[in-house]
């Protein structure tokens, strides 16, 4: 009881702390959206409306975002999970973990570690293989590392909040600020687009490097990429015929609206094979256990074997962001995005202050996100390797057809009915039978007749 009593509090003041952290991203977004309306309208003149520049104000909060957003909850959340997958590691197998470096005689969780890691990677001595392409060497680390860090771009943390109500100022009223770098009207293909430039960087380091086993994992990664991206694309098709819509802050004020006696529809409701099959591909993409083979260790192989110091540090962080980027893309497109779903999302807009309300609903979005962190180190630590004529026929045999079959089901059943209704109920059905063959899997097998006989003698 104790123990339940402890790890409640902790998780209350986390949930807590995140709410308060989101306060401050939408503060230091709307602080500089005005600021920048400020100096436009003193430096450049009114604009015609004379009042207020909706592109200085955009751009303003566009750059907070990017500090607050990207700098911040993607760089810090991907470099705290190097720490969180040694403890968590150790968790599951009843090792204490990372706990050597200490302040003042504690360890702090093993956060300590991450200076540790940044200042060798930073400081490590740089050898580089003579016969490699030079240009080509030097550039496939930053062309791993962009794709994933520019993702993270179109992901919505929290919903638009009127400017004039955080700021106090009457000018700012009907403009507002979202926790988003960038809502494009092209969305999803954005997602697509920048995440199909990642291949070149694995391709390239394992060519550049001019080495027969990076040249080897940089093949198998560069195959394995390409495959997932296929049954990545189709398996969010569904979602875009369910919402009508590729942007993802659109798919998730639609998840807020009520289905089935009103219940949020959620995208894990209507589309929750869309749900397995992009997790699962998305997962591929990552190239992380039990889909590393592109830098197998017990094979010698992989595409960065050649890179050391900082070039390497960037590769191996791009993988870490890689999780939280997925981890946002699924929350927003599958988990309802920004709305609290505990509480309805229309009520808690009028019970608290425009900035509270998106203080409560960003922090509700990054839990989700942790969330589906813990899933991804939690499969990490739990599936062996598999072989990789394995991760083909996955990708290829199954998660295509399936992904496929998917499609056409889903545009069946919105054309019979539009008010998603009957999608979400054969989710629902989807739901309880996956249940019900995983409840079926894990029950031990009934003993067979004689095995009692020969339990003495062994």
């Amino acid at each position: 009881m104790k123990r339940f009593v402890g790890m409640s509090v902790t998780l209350a003041a986390l949930v807590g702390g995140l709410v308060l952290l989101a306060a401050g991203f939408y503060w230091v977004a709307a602080g500089l959206g005005w600021a920048f309306n400020w100096a436009g309208i003193h430096w450049l003149g009114t604009v015609p409306d004379g009042t207020v520049s909706a592109a200085a104000i955009h751009f303003g909060a566009s750059v907070g975002n990017v500090l607050t957003l990207m700098l911040v909850l993607l760089m810090i959340s991907g470099s705290l999970l190097t720490v969180a997958e040694r403890k968590w590691s150790a968790l599951m197998q009843n090792r204490i973990g990372a706990n050597r470096i200490t302040v003042g005689g504690n360890p702090l969780g093993g956060i300590p570690f991450l200076a540790a890691d940044a200042l060798k990677m930073l400081t490590k001595e740089r050898i580089d293989p003579a016969a490699a392409t030079r240009l080509l060497f030097e550039l496939a680390p930053l062309l791993s590392f962009a794709p994933v860090f520019a993702l993270f771009a179109i992901v919505p943390v929290g919903p638009p909040i009127d400017l004039g109500a955080l700021v106090g100022d009457a000018a700012g009223a009907g403009r507002s600020i979202a926790l988003q770098v960038a809502s494009l009207d092209a969305g999803l293909l954005y997602l697509f687009a920048i995440a199909s430039l990642q291949v070149y960087g694995t391709a390239l380091a394992g060519w550049a490097s001019n080495n027969k086993l990076a040249l080897l994992g940089g093949v198998r990664a560069s195959s394995q990429m390409i495959s997932y991206e296929v049954s990545l694309g189709l398996s969010l098709v569904g979602s875009m015929m369910a919402y009508r819509t590729l942007r993802l802050d659109e798919m998730v004020v639609a998840q807020g609206h009520p289905v089935l006696g009103g219940f949020p529809a959620i995208g894990l409701l209507l589309q929750p094979v869309g749900f397995l099959v992009f997790f699962a591909s998305a997962f591929a993409e990552t190239k992380r256990a039990p889909f590393d083979l592109p830098e197998g260790e017990s094979e010698i192989i992989g595409y960065f074997i050649e890179y050391s110091g900082m070039k390497f540090g960037m590769m191996f962080l791009a993988e870490f962001l890689e999780i939280t980027v997925l981890s946002g893309v699924v929350t927003a497109v599958f988990l309802g995005g920004w709305n609290p779903l505990v509480v309805s999302t229309e009520w808690l807009r009028s019970a608290v202050s425009p900035l509270w309300f998106g203080a409560i609903c960003a922090g509700a979005f990054i839990v989700k996100m942790i969330v589906i962190m813990w899933l991804q180190l939690t499969i990490r630590w739990l599936l062996p390797r598999f072989r990789y004529d394995q991760i083909q026929q996955l990708c290829w045999k199954l998660l295509l057809p399936v992904a496929l079959a998917n499609v056409f089901v889903t545009g069946a059943v919105i054309l019979i009915d539009p008010s998603l209704q009957l999608l979400a109920w054969l989710g629902l059905g989807i739901i309880a039978g996956v249940v019900v063959l995983v409840l079926a899997a894990g029950r031990p097998a009934p003993a067979r007749a004689g095995d009692h006989a020969h339990a003495g003698g062994h």
